[in-house]
């Protein structure tokens, strides 16, 4: 598997934004929870996250990025973009709509670029971890590198 990239590491390699990739082996090849990931590559859940989408009141879609064993909180997460509300979207519209799947969806290299907010917290942490856009792959970046490649926010977003 040595030489993989998936297409979020192509393009953090086009924007010279340095990254180590990890690894995890799904038994049945479905996508385990955050927190199995971040035990699976010897990371603290607080330091992977998970990217969720949401539409908002306006038709428009968000992306939010939170610790894997957090919870967003819908009515701050609405808040942080603007809108009155905001919920998760359908499981059948993700991969139409960013390109991923369900447990490989990652904030890097969506079809197209969306209002991005990564939970506050991400500033406290050396490293964050986040999907490579493929189930079993991750990316781990600086946080503030992260946030300027995708043009994010910060913003506190967690239950």
């Amino acid at each position: 598997m040595a030489g993989f990239k998936t297409n979020v590491m192509r393009i953090l390699d086009q924007k010279k934004i340095v990254y180590t990739p990890h690894e995890y082996h799904s038994p049945d090849g479905t996508a385990p929870d955050g927190v199995t990931v971040a035990s699976m590559i010897g990371k603290a859940p607080r330091e992977v996250y998970k990217t969720l989408v949401t539409q908002g009141a306006s038709r428009r879609y968000y992306v939010f990025v939170v610790p894997s064993d957090g919870q967003l909180d819908l009515k701050k997460a609405a808040k942080s973009v603007g809108e009155k509300s905001v919920e998760m979207i359908k499981q059948k519209e993700l991969l139409p709509l960013t390109g991923y799947v369900h447990g490989g969806c990652s904030p890097v290299g969506m079809k197209k670029p969306f209002k991005t907010v990564f939970h506050s917290d991400v500033l406290s942490l050396a490293t964050v971890t986040v999907s490579a856009g493929k189930v079993g792959h991750q990316v781990e970046i600086e946080p503030q590198t992260i946030i300027k490649a995708v043009a994010a926010t910060t913003a506190d977003i967690t239950v």
